[in-house]
């Protein structure tokens, strides 16, 4: 049972996905709060939820000074940031920080339950909306021709590594990744590490940037 946190300066906000979320068998809301001070004030004396789901634009303190908070205070509390902004260089930003995912409202309510999910079970996840801004951001700041082959052995990356790329980028698991490719889900695991160390990624996130940006995925 996944026992979360809910942030949002919107009580409407807060409960209407309240509501929704408490009508999974697997999920809690154990407290919410309006902004980014309420909920850390609320942390000092309460029990720790799993998962911290949390706007980035409040009063008082806006989502990324809450998320550099709870990184440096409680660092085994997960954070998916839940918001409208879709702005690609503060996705990047708030990866960058440490949270484990990026959801957009707009998205479908079974997106958002799979991304709650993923985030969970250990994994990180963002919207699959929010590649058009990948794509967009490569098509305004990459070359257009770029060797692959090149890029590949300047990284040291292998074939099987590049597909295992292709597939994290499209948003498969690495349950799916193994399937797709007839290997063990432990091999996937290992060849998604190898291509954290290599790319200087520490995250999915990163990878993907690097992935756009050295022209492997287009």
């Amino acid at each position: 049972m996944a026992q979360l946190l809910l942030v949002d300066d919107h009580a409407l906000v807060r409960s209407g996905f309240r509501l929704i979320l408490e009508t999974q068998e697997d999920i809690t809301v154990i407290a919410e709060a309006e902004n980014g001070k309420n909920a850390l004030e609320y942390l000092v004396d309460a029990p720790q939820p799993d998962l911290i789901l949390t706007d980035l634009h409040m009063d008082k303190m806006d989502g990324i000074r809450f998320i550099k908070a709870i990184k440096a205070r409680y660092p085994d509390i997960k954070i998916i940031i839940l918001t409208m902004d879709n702005d690609f260089h503060l996705v990047a930003n708030a990866f960058d920080l440490g949270v484990d995912g990026y959801l957009l409202k707009s998205s479908h309510l079974d997106e958002i339950l799979f991304g709650i999910r993923q985030v969970q079970r250990g994994g990180r996840y963002i919207s699959s909306a929010l590649s058009f801004d990948l794509m967009d951001y490569s098509a305004q700041h990459i070359p257009k021709e770029v060797n692959k082959t090149d890029v590949m052995t300047r990284y040291d990356l292998s074939e099987r590594e590049l597909l295992v790329l292709e597939r994290i980028a499209e948003g498969y698991t690495n349950a799916e990744i193994a399937d797709q490719i007839f290997l063990s889900k432990r091999t996937v695991e290992g060849h998604r590490q190898q291509l954290l160390e290599k790319t200087n990624s520490r995250n999915t996130a990163g990878l993907i940037r690097f992935g756009f940006k050295t022209k492997l995925l287009s």
